[in-house]
């Protein structure tokens, strides 16, 4: 993100120094246009690519083969949370009725009974924590292998320097669809991945 503004900064400079020349030069907007042309596409010049992340989530075989096992296992944990609190639940209305209509001999057995439930509630709550945790390492651990995926193609793709930056799309507000790596990306990507898994 810092690099991104830095960028930006650094091109709204330049942008501003060559108004001011323009300005002051007198040269026409020809003249300028060609010069701004022959700079672009000059080997000096910054080359830069972009890859739309999102695109590439939603079309990686990978991405989606860690999407569906997240989502199993998310039902999973949904399933045994949602039967352990319903059964907390059925057993704490028992109680609850059992001490109305007086069914308790005692009161230390109906003190008994509320603090093995009391118990049973913090379990309940442990056991979502717990879930919960498990959840969203999952999920951080699935994201670190995708940008891992991810950043092993580009530093290879770009082994010979042929960009001088590869952008997240997510911060491109315009941009030139021939500097979309996108779809050459993600077209490797899945084949290694699928042969991979072969």
């Amino acid at each position: 993100m810092k690099n991104t503004s830095l960028i930006l900064n650094l091109v709204l400079a330049v942008a501003v120094i060559g108004i001011y020349a323009l300005h002051f030069s007198g040269k026409n907007s020809k003249e300028v246009v060609a010069e701004k042309s022959s700079s672009v596409s000059s080997s000096d010049g910054l080359k830069i690519a972009y890859v739309k992340v999102d695109s590439l989530i939603v079309n990686y075989d990978l991405a989606q083969e860690l999407h569906d096992n997240f989502t199993k296992n998310q039902e999973a944990y949904t399933k045994e949370y949602t039967e352990k609190r319903s059964s907390f639940e059925k057993r704490a209305a028992a109680f609850q009725e059992k001490v109305q209509r007086g069914g308790f001999l005692t009161q230390d057995r109906a003190i008994q009974e509320r603090d093995r439930l009391v118990s049973e509630e913090q379990e309940v709550l442990t056991l979502d924590q717990e879930l919960s945790t498990k959840l969203s390492e999952m999920q951080a651990a699935n994201n670190q292998q995708l940008i891992d995926s991810l950043m092993s193609y580009l530093e290879e793709f770009n082994a010979d320097q042929k960009y001088n930056y590869i952008l997240n799309s997510g911060d491109v507000l315009i941009g030139d669809e021939a500097h979309n790596i996108t779809k050459e990306v993600l077209e490797v990507l899945n084949s290694r991945y699928n042969s991979n898994k072969k």
